[in-house]
């Protein structure tokens, strides 16, 4: 069973950058973040809400068009 809340070095690996942009976006409220004493979480659930919004969409090509 997997839980719903992963620490730094968890969050970093399941969106794959470094534990150290992680904590960038954490020190700059850049990602929603779980404070429990002096440990910090993220919740899966907010990781999956910040790839679906950070999702580029890719340009239509017209083709035929000269």
């Amino acid at each position: 069973m997997s839980s719903d809340l992963l620490d730094v070095e968890e969050a970093a690996s399941f969106c794959r950058v470094k534990t150290s942009t992680m904590r960038f976006w954490i020190l700059h409220n850049r990602i929603t973040y779980v404070k429990l004493g002096r440990r910090v979480f993220l919740r899966r659930e907010d990781l999956n809400r910040l790839i679906s919004e950070s999702v580029v969409p890719a340009e239509s090509t017209q083709t035929g068009k000269k």
